[in-house]
């Protein structure tokens, strides 16, 4: 990998961690415990509950965590950018292909070992 492929991949994966810290800040945002609005009984309370948002902030709380093992993922590959094996597969040794490491530059294997 050239010095400034490297860069580009420095560049990206700044780029994608900023991006993925502001979702984050959404996804927290949008999977906070549901407080009423007025007060309504409990049975009244729980079917808004069910209804409204149970699907919803089970579908959030999974992207959530998601983006957080994608953040850990990235801010790994940061790190790992000065090391000589950077850009070559954990398995076979070979280089991984820089158009893989740009699309997700904290990939660890080539596509044949991935």
């Amino acid at each position: 990998m050239t010095d400034k492929e490297r860069d580009g991949l420095r560049d990206i994966i700044t780029e994608q961690i900023s991006s993925t810290q502001e979702e984050l800040k959404i996804l927290i945002e949008m999977t906070r415990p549901v407080s009423p609005d007025n007060a309504i009984g409990r049975i009244s309370r729980m079917d808004a509950i069910n209804n409204k948002t149970i699907n919803n902030k089970t579908i959030n709380d999974a992207a959530l965590r998601n983006q957080q093992k994608k953040l850990k993922k990235l801010e790994r590959a940061l790190e790992r950018m000065n090391d000589k094996n950077f850009g070559k597969c954990m398995r076979c040794g070979e280089d991984i292909p820089f158009g893989r490491l740009k699309f997700m530059p904290y990939t660890t294997k080539c596509i044949k070992c991935a």
